[in-house]
């Protein structure tokens, strides 16, 4: 077997590795919004109309646009490297928006826990654009300047960016130093202060999502030295639906435990800023 035949049937089984990967992804998402749909559309039908219902609402159904659109470029026969990174584009795209608005909740989270401080709330949003921007910048660019597999022989399908970079993996050091820095203000503020269940509800929560979400940038700013092509695509995916799903599932649990503490004369709101 020449080398030519060889990087062919390499590129086919990630290929092949590629679509296994995409489909578990899509079958996560799939199960956790069935396992959800019941509190889901209680909190949609019940709650207020607000800007983080809003953002609830963005954060939680963009992922199905993400979802599809993998889907698409894994299973698609596309020999056309440009239809490809139109399609990363796309993808990278919705993946963005996801990432911001699942920040943005515990921006927001973390703004209630700050009694609602305007200083610290500046803070944090001007961080988030920034950091948002230059990530906007680094996966791009990055996404421009990659090389693109298809595949070659017939009947298979997708394509996949394989030149993962250490620019790639910067913006994945931005979401970290990001987490980081929410992380130590809710230290900071649970130490000095207790008010109760919710507020222990939302310190629980905001720490397990920082845990995951330092964890998985750290994965994935190492990613490019430890994993190939098809692990790093994988674990990049894998980051932005985590996130996603930790967000708006935190926030339902939230809403309930609200809604609970209302309904038993509570007077205390945490989940609609």
């Amino acid at each position: 077997m020449d080398s030519s035949s060889a990087d062919d049937v390499a590129a086919v089984w990630s290929l092949h590795y590629l679509a296994c990967m995409c489909i578990t992804l899509a079958t996560i998402w799939t199960y956790d919004y069935i396992s959800s749909l019941h509190d889901e559309w209680t909190f949609l039908l019940r709650s207020r109309c607000t800007k983080v219902k809003a953002l609830y609402v963005i954060a939680r159904y963009v992922p199905f646009f993400l979802v599809a659109t993998d889907l698409c470029r894994t299973f698609t026969p596309n020999e056309n490297p440009n239809t490809c990174r139109m399609l990363i584009d796309i993808y990278s795209c919705f993946g963005v928006i996801s990432l911001a608005c699942s920040e943005y909740i515990f921006v927001l989270r973390t703004y209630a826990l700050w009694n609602k401080n305007r200083i610290v709330l500046v803070a944090m949003l001007s961080s988030l654009f920034a950091i948002i921007a230059s990530f906007i910048g680094i996966w791009f660019t990055t996404v421009a300047t990659s090389l693109v597999t298809t595949g070659t022989i017939p009947g298979t399908t997708g394509c996949y960016r394989n030149s993962p970079s250490v620019d790639f993996s910067m913006s994945f050091l931005l979401l970290f130093v990001f987490a980081l820095g929410l992380f130590f203000l809710t230290v900071i503020k649970s130490w000095r202060t207790a008010n109760g269940l919710l507020h222990a509800v939302l310190v629980k929560h905001d720490m397990f999502y920082y845990a995951c979400g330092l964890f998985l940038s750290t994965v994935n700013v190492l990613a490019p030295v430890l994993f190939s092509y098809v692990s790093v695509n994988f674990l990049e995916r894998l980051q932005v639906l985590i996130l996603a799903i930790l967000a708006t599932r935190m926030h339902l649990d939230l809403w309930h435990s609200d809604w609970r503490a209302h309904a038993s004369g509570a007077i205390i709101s945490m989940s609609n800023v």
